[in-house]
């Protein structure tokens, strides 16, 4: 690879202040693995530190490589790295965490303290034409996936976690409150783990015709102004019973308590959105119906899960992308997800033409 090779690079410099600029190519340390980028999604966390310049305690300080939702070829591997060659295509697990302390040996590394996540302040990520990654969060692609459904993985393993953490099995009956793109992958996901009823909750029609594209049995829209009582009751007359499991994918406080409010009583509420840091709710209530309210933070675990979905056959993630641009195209591709111009539901890039 010539030193002088093309790394066009996404950088977010500050709030509204996207640029496109030639980047070194990074040399990949032992345990790790040169990735040529193949394709990059753009998700709502990449638009919000567009618009806002943070998420949270996350602030844009310094200028910071955009993009986490992504797959590549292997174009170079550390002296260390057994599980992957060069020429192999992968799915990039973009979180790696420290490994060593007592959360990554319990199992839940998505809870790791020392979690180092792509395009999260000050970390950088993978929208470029070349990018580093280590090669245990990497997951080799079978021959039939594309380098675009590896990309979706990133979202379909939200759903696989928010799922698992519900406790979705057969005869699960699921209320999903929010059709966008996690809330759609979210009931790709119950139905492939054999979830009888779907009924998802939207205040748009189409978002609520790619929830049944997407396997919803039931939908429903409602208005901004709806009371939690009055939607649960439409919920059950529209289920034939109240949901054992509820996933709200939106943050909202008012759909919140609309899925707490529509849960059987003994059910499981599981909070996939990430929205205002404080929500009112009559925690008692709940709490007297014995109602487990489970909070998901990304995924652990749930690569290998989303990528089997994908490669049986079980789930198609194809479907969710509206968009496609080219790398010299991102500040035009992030202008169409900051607007909404043309219902986008994801957003592609591909980063090489080869």
């Amino acid at each position: 690879m010539a030193p002088n090779a093309d790394n066009l690079t996404a950088v977010l410099y500050k709030v509204n202040d996207l640029r496109l600029e030639n980047r070194p190519i990074p040399e990949p340390k032992d345990d790790e693995v040169l990735l040529k980028m193949g394709s990059v999604g753009i998700c709502g966390s990449d638009v919000h530190y567009l618009v806002h310049g943070r998420i949270s305690d996350f602030v844009v300080k310094e200028p910071m490589i955009m993009g986490h939702e992504a797959a590549g070829t292997v174009a170079k591997v550390g002296k260390n790295v057994k599980n992957l060659k060069v020429g192999d295509r992968v799915a990039i697990e973009p979180g790696v965490p420290c490994r060593i302390c007592d959360f990554c040996k319990e199992g839940k590394y998505n809870l790791c303290l020392e979690m180092v996540f792509c395009a999260t302040p000050p970390v950088h990520g993978n929208l470029s034409r070349y990018y580093v990654h280590a090669a245990d969060f990497c997951f080799k692609l079978p021959p039939h996936v594309s380098l675009e459904e590896g990309a979706l993985l990133e979202p379909l393993s939200v759903g696989v976690h928010a799922c698992r953490r519900a406790g979705v099995g057969l005869g699960s009956n699921v209320l999903v409150l929010g059709a966008g793109p996690i809330g759609l992958v979210t009931i790709l996901t119950a139905k492939a783990m054999g979830a009888s009823k779907v009924l998802a909750i939207d205040l748009l029609d189409d978002r609520l015709a790619l929830a049944k594209n997407c396997g919803a049995d039931l939908t429903l829209k409602i208005s901004r102004d709806d009371s939690p009582a009055n939607v649960a009751k439409k919920v059950e007359e529209v289920m034939g019973a109240k949901p054992d499991k509820t996933m709200d994918c939106t943050g909202f406080s008012n759909t919140i308590n609309i899925g707490l409010e529509s849960t059987k009583s003994g059910g499981c509420f599981v909070l996939v959105g990430m929205g205002a840091s404080e929500v009112k709710i009559p925690l008692v209530s709940y709490a007297i119906r014995e109602i487990d309210i489970r909070g998901v933070f990304r995924y652990c675990n749930d690569y290998p899960l989303a990528l089997d979905m994908v490669a049986s056959g079980k789930v198609n993630v194809k479907q969710l992308i509206t968009h496609r641009f080219e790398l010299e195209e991102t500040v035009k591709a992030f202008d169409t997800a900051k607007t909404g111009a043309g219902n986008p539901v994801k957003i592609m890039i591909r980063c090489n033409k080869d």
